[in-house]
């Protein structure tokens, strides 16, 4: 008796390489579509994310509002009435000695 007929033939070996073929290709996607689906560092090429240059001299500090720009802004803008702003405004006169 032939022990080799009884698995009636099997696989030819062609079809064992596709079938290794098929499963290098699967797992392959399924990592691919992990890797881009999943939020990482930088999975896009330097070219999609450019760099800003460093800076070659430092930015100034931006000016501060002295405390009358900031009462007539709050007065052009609505948030006082024109009383509140003349009182706020001769109060600020005052504490700097009466110099504008």
């Amino acid at each position: 008796m032939d022990m080799m007929g009884w698995y009636g033939g099997g696989m030819a070996g062609g079809t064992w390489v596709f079938m290794g073929l098929f499963w290098v290709v699967l797992i392959a996607v399924i990592i691919w579509l992990v890797v881009r689906l999943l939020p990482s560092g930088n999975h896009g090429s330097s070219a999609s994310h450019p760099t800003p240059p460093a800076p070659s001299a430092p930015l100034p500090m931006p000016r501060a509002d002295s405390p009358l720009e900031i009462l007539d802004r709050r007065l052009a803008l609505g948030e006082i009435d024109l009383e509140t702003y003349q009182a706020h405004r001769a109060a600020i006169i005052a504490s700097r000695g009466g110099v504008q």
